[in-house]
Formats: C-alpha cells, structure tokens, sequence
C-alpha cells in the first residue's frame, strides 16, 4: 500500500486506541480508560490490523505482546499524538483571551488543599482555559509526558527522566496501618514482622515506592504479600477489608482513622516519606494556557 493511499484511509482514532492498548497490554484496561466496551476496543484494533496489513499484538495465553511492528507503531503513534497536541498552540494569537485546555496527568488519591485552591484560583482568573485531569500509574505519566501528550503531570518519580523537568510538589509520609477486621487494630503494640502485607504493585525495590520495600526489609519483615494493586485508593479498601496491614499516606488515610475504619501501626513516626513531584516536558512546543498553567501551579508552591 502507498504511503498517500494509507494516509488517505488511516483512522486516526484507531491509532490513539492502540496506543492505550500499548501502554495497558490488556483489552479490558484499555476500554476502561477509554470508556468503551471491551468488544469495541478489540474491534478497533483488529481494523488498524486491517488497515495496515500488519500483526500488531501477538497473544500468548491470556496476555499478549507487542510484535516488532506494534512496538515501532507505538513509538511512532506516540509521536504523532504529541505533535496533534500542538496545533491548537499555533492558532493563538498573543493578544488573545487566554483560551485553550490542559490536560494534567494524575497518580489516585492526592489529597492537597493548596493543590485545590490553585485549581479555584486558576478557574477564576482563566475561566475560558478547560482542564482535563486523568489519573493514572505514576510509569504511565512519565511516559505520556516524554510522548507530548499532556501538559503535565504530578506522580512518583524517584528518579530524573530523560527531557522532563521536575520539581517537588508534595511529601507524603507513610506508615502502616491495618483495617478495622485484623487482629491488630486497636492494639498499641503488635509484632508485625510475621503479618501478611497488601502492596502497591510498584512497592519494589527499583520501583517507584521502593523506600517502603527497604524499610520491610531492614526490618526483617517476613509476612506474605497476599494482596497487590498499582492504586492507592484499591490498596487501602484491600487494607480495610482485612487482607493484611499496609503502607499508606498518613494524611490522606487522616479521615478513615477518625472513622474508625483504619488503625495506625507501630512506628508511630511512619516509616518513610515519598515525595509526589511535578513534571513536564522541557522540549515540549506549549500553548499559551499550558505555559501559564504550569508557570501558576509553579508559582503556588513556592
């Protein structure tokens, strides 16, 4: 097929579907972040193969991988998307109401009143600017990002990435907890170095949460992971339905102590901080909204 012919007939939305395929590797995951059905994602991935007269996914029981052809796709797809992002950049004139949108990138579960007065403060003096926040796995924000495909992102991130800018946004202080169904709540003291751990997927030691992974094993914790999930919001309901004491946010598991639903463990200090940073993309062309966003959401940490 030429190259005229197949622009000519690409779907560019089948392109963006398969980019989500590629970051997810799963169906379901993918038509959950695009809020389509399972069938339909399927569908559309099966007419890019069609179009392009290429295997995209090769399947290997109930998990597939990117064939050499879907990982030079993604590469490219991802390329594609962060130039089609600028184009609304080019059409504003300086003189202009500022006028455009921001797409910030989220991990789950950031709870920062500052973080809310800055978005207030922004919608009052650009009410004409729209934001779209999607939440996300912190490994996926960094590399939406490194593709242009958002303005920025608040996310764990241990270490610099290549041709992102950082900065800290906020430190969370962890400690461990266990839910209102374990042998341990209400206890002030406890042994917990036999206990069984709900993790958070990235809780390893390289990982994004690794500070809590060394701190285990320092510790000489020998307990079973026998829960895990990438979200915190999905860790802590693990947690509070009894599966085993967990490493969470103090301040944002503040409300569910109250409550009565968690219960804090021994250290009482916490064990390990881990700072939530925000970034963006140094080489990245930005529109006048995202450059003002980012500048103001700077501004407010200072």
């Amino acid at each position: 097929m030429s190259d005229r012919l197949l622009n000519d007939r690409l779907d560019w939305n089948l392109l963006r579907t398969f980019r989500i395929i590629g970051q997810e590797l799963s169906i379901s995951r993918a038509a959950a972040r695009l809020h389509l059905t399972q069938p339909a994602v399927s569908q559309a991935l099966k007419r890019l193969e069609e179009q392009l007269g290429r295997q995209l996914i090769a399947r290997r029981g109930p998990r597939f991988v990117l064939t050499d052809m879907g990982e030079q796709l993604f590469q490219l797809a991802g390329e594609v998307y962060g130039q089609m992002s600028q184009i609304g950049g080019l059409l504003e004139q300086p003189g202009d109401a500022l006028v455009g949108k921001v797409r910030l990138l989220m991990i789950s579960r950031i709870v920062s009143e500052r973080f809310d007065a800055f978005l207030a403060d922004f919608h009052r003096q650009h009410p004409r600017v729209d934001v779209e926040i999607d939440v996300m796995r912190s490994s996926d924000i960094v590399a939406a990002l490194q593709e242009k495909t958002a303005t920025a992102g608040l996310s764990l991130n241990r270490r610099a990435q290549p041709r992102l800018e950082q900065r800290l946004f906020l430190r969370q202080r962890y400690a461990f907890f266990c839910g209102k169904h374990h042998a341990l709540f209400g206890q002030a003291e406890g042994d917990l170095q036999r206990e069984n751990f709900v993790s958070f997927t990235s809780d390893q030691i390289g990982g994004m949460l690794s500070p809590l992974t060394i701190f285990r094993d320092q510790q000489g914790f020998s307990g079973r992971i026998v829960a895990s999930s990438p979200s915190l919001e999905e860790v802590r309901r693990l947690v509070i339905a009894g599966f085993g004491i967990g490493c969470l946010p103090e301040h944002v598991v503040a409300a569910d102590v109250a409550a009565g639903l968690l219960w804090k463990l021994p250290p009482q200090e916490g064990i390990a901080d881990v700072d939530i940073h925000l970034l963006w993309n140094r080489d990245q062309r930005l529109s006048r909204a995202e450059a003002v966003f980012i500048e103001a959401l700077q501004a407010s940490l200072d």
